[in-house]
């Protein structure tokens, strides 16, 4: 099972010196991915239910993943995820690109269609045109990463004549992941992404989820060079031994922790002492990597 740790742009490790900190820790102890969260901004007052405080501190994704990128040298960084329809595709492609350079080929870039309607309209996209938005703005960085003059023609972005250096160091592009989302992001897993994200999962979720991600490789044609659809889950609740064997069962592929693994959905993303982080990271180390 492949361990990361989640929240790395985030809480408390969005004071920098503590995110390096917590970064190096876990690349010591064999870990194989770091993951940042993403909000542009928070509703204030929180709705009812609501898991994040809108004072909760979140470093930019890419600012982030590249302080961490500059002091770690084999830990793969991820962006776990970006919202992506409120980005610009052709400047985060740039971003990305350059990001992928600096951390010398260990960027996973993870990309959801986002949830926050108070982050829609604060940035002016219609939430009616997330999905869409999405998949347009995925083959336009695919283009601009890997094609020798890109160029490319979709319902929200199009170019042509034009050219960007660096390329991403991997190539054609640094992996795609999406976030669990349904049957439009089940379809966005097989067609268009290298690998499938699902955050606050217990095993019996996870499984439903598989399950339809197979219905729709069934349904839909997976282009050969996306490979094996790589599966990543955040765990629900406190995680042991039997419970990460349920996990890699079911055919995950990844676990990407919480800095401290919860059932109380509404207290999940609030800042964790970082003693406590480092402890996450030491009992996940000693216990789960050989499964």
């Amino acid at each position: 099972m492949k361990l990361g740790l989640f929240a790395i742009n985030y809480g408390s490790c969005a004071e920098p010196r503590t995110a390096v900190r917590v970064a190096q820790h876990a690349e010591a102890a064999g870990f194989e991915s770091l993951w940042s969260a993403e909000h542009l901004v928070l509703p204030d007052p929180s709705p009812e239910g609501f898991s994040l405080a809108p004072t909760l501190p979140l470093l930019d994704t890419v600012v982030g993943l590249t302080v961490v990128a500059a002091h770690t040298t084999t830990v793969k960084i991820a962006s776990g995820i970006i919202v992506l329809p409120l980005r610009n595709p052709v400047v985060l492609a740039k971003e990305l690109a350059s990001l992928d350079q600096v951390a010398q080929g260990r960027l996973i870039v993870g990309v959801g269609v986002g949830y926050v309607r108070a982050e829609f309209a604060a940035v002016g996209v219609a939430m009616s045109e997330r999905a869409a938005r999405t998949d347009d703005y995925i083959g336009a960085m695919r283009a601009l990463w890997s094609m020798p003059q890109p160029a490319y023609r979709g319902p929200y972005v199009s170019f042509s004549g034009i050219n960007t250096h660096p390329r991403p160091l991997q190539q054609p592009g640094p992996p795609i992941v999406v976030a669990a989302g349904g049957r439009v992001a089940d379809r966005r897993a097989v067609t268009l992404a290298n690998g499938w994200y699902g955050f606050g999962l217990d095993p019996d979720q996870t499984r439903t989820h598989i399950q339809n991600l197979q219905a729709a490789a069934r349904e839909y044609q997976r282009p050969a060079p996306l490979g094996q659809l790589e599966i990543t889950v955040t765990p629900a609740g406190p995680v042991n031994r039997d419970i990460v064997a349920q996990y890699a069962a079911l055919g995950v592929d990844r676990l990407v922790l919480l800095p401290q693994p919860t059932t109380d959905y509404t207290t999940r993303h609030q800042p964790v002492p970082v003693d406590r982080i480092l402890r996450t990271i030491d009992d996940a180390a000693a216990n789960y990597r050989d499964i």
